[in-house]
């Protein structure tokens, strides 16, 4: 009886194909494309569906104006009111301004400041922004309080029917598009309302087709709600994929999920910021964290796609250019290029020529260094930041170090030092 109970409560396949006759005037039918460098570097038949390409360079789009459209149809009195890390925010500005409806819409103060720009742009003279909290769970309470002080309607951003259904029209048209059947779909999952979405659909048009959600390791709720049983709060997140960084998944989201989705992967935000620069450097794309959490797992997931047909949701483009130092050095550290330690240098002539000839290799790289003498000390410390050619070149490094005889401290390895000097 319970689960009776809950299957109807769900979204439909039907829900789903209403939805997208509704929206196929409305949304850009995005590109499938195969991508023929990652097909070869993981022998599969890897095909992106470029969501990153849609009108506000988002899927949000989807079930943000789906959702608007069917509450206009039977009247808004008072506006809607919704909270968001930026892209259903996007979504909603776009549908207020195309229907002239009047909305709030309430934002994370660490929000990127290209998102809260693009939600002005898209909603001017319709929507007001307000910007407040860290995370968008803080966005969310008082987005929630202003829909019951003001008697609007709130948009959800993951956890409705009618979003969901929304979203589950991306799923009609990698179907619809792709000639082969699709062994794998690979799609982020941060509430969960793009996964239940795709789910919902595929599950239902081709059972054989394996759904995996990929996560942030710092914000993986919908793994910890598959663990719990049960939709539950993490207590502290990573808020740097911030398309994905949720502290707790939809109740609705997780019971579809919990249903239809095969398999979760958590990607570490360093690999995430590795393959936005690859998708940059090699494909000419440029993705949000959320948009390449796909494409990162699919280094986690080789093996068992080999052979296969994959199709990687590329959820966003809403990347903010500000953040590409950030990524960049994530990304390093990472991949073990790049490490920061306070050296104690002699305060004598040549130290430092010494430390840069016998010390760092031909491919080594000063990318920090921070000193000031002291003349009435020996030795003084820096903080040097130290970029390698390949990562086998750490252990020659500190080789050379130790043998050199200069007195260090590994920063990489000193958490709270290194939040604090780096």
């Amino acid at each position: 009886m319970e689960q009776k109970i809950l299957k109807e409560k769900w979204v439909s396949v039907e829900d789903i194909i209403i939805a997208y006759q509704h929206l196929k005037e409305i949304v850009a039918h995005t590109p499938l494309q195969l991508n023929q460098r990652l097909s070869e570097k993981y022998e599969a038949e890897i095909y992106l569906k470029r969501e990153d390409l849609q009108h506000v360079r988002s899927f949000k789009l989807r079930g943000a104006y789906y959702s608007v459209r069917l509450l206009w149809e039977n009247g808004l009195e008072n506006g809607v009111v919704c909270a968001s890390a930026g892209n259903h925010a996007q979504g909603v500005a776009y549908a207020c301004r195309q229907l002239g409806v009047r909305g709030k819409i309430f934002m994370p103060a660490t929000t990127p400041g290209q998102k809260i720009s693009q939600v002005e742009m898209f909603g001017r003279g319709f929507v007001e922004i307000i910007l407040v909290g860290d995370t968008f769970d803080d966005s969310y309470r008082e987005a929630r309080e202003c829909a019951e002080k003001e008697g609007r309607e709130f948009i959800h951003p993951f956890d409705d029917e009618n979003v969901i259904a929304g979203q589950g029209t991306v799923a009609v048209e990698i179907l619809n598009d792709c000639q082969d059947s699709v062994d794998f779909v690979l799609a982020s999952i941060g509430g969960g309302g793009l996964m239940a979405g795709l789910s919902t659909y595929i599950k239902s048009v081709s059972p054989s087709t394996k759904l995996i959600g990929v996560e942030p390791s710092g914000a993986a709720s919908m793994s910890a709600a598959f663990e719990q049983n049960r939709a539950i709060p993490l207590e502290k997140i990573d808020t740097f994929v911030d398309g994905a960084a949720v502290k707790c998944v939809g109740s609705k989201t997780y019971d579809i999920c919990k249903e239809h989705v095969d398999g979760l992967v958590a990607v570490p935000e360093g690999k995430v910021c590795t393959s936005i620069l690859e998708l940059y450097n090699e494909h000419a794309i440029v993705t949000e964290p959320a948009g390449a959490l796909p494409i990162a797992a699919l280094d986690l997931l080789r093996d068992e796609i080999k052979g296969k047909t994959v199709v990687c949701v590329v959820s966003g483009g809403n990347n903010d250019i500000g953040r590409m130092q950030e990524i960049k050095e994530r990304s390093l550290l990472h991949e073990g290029l790049l490490h920061y330690f306070i050296v104690n240098f002699p305060q004598r002539a040549g130290a430092l020529r010494e430390f840069l000839d016998d010390v760092l290799g031909p491919g080594d790289d000063i990318t920090r260094f921070e000193y000031t003498k002291k003349n009435n000390k020996e030795s003084g410390p820096a903080l040097v930041g130290i970029e390698l050619k390949n990562k086998y070149e750490y252990d020659r490094l500190i080789t050379s170090m130790e043998k050199k005889g200069f007195a260090f401290m590994e920063l990489n390895k000193e958490h709270q030092l290194f939040n604090l000097l780096v």
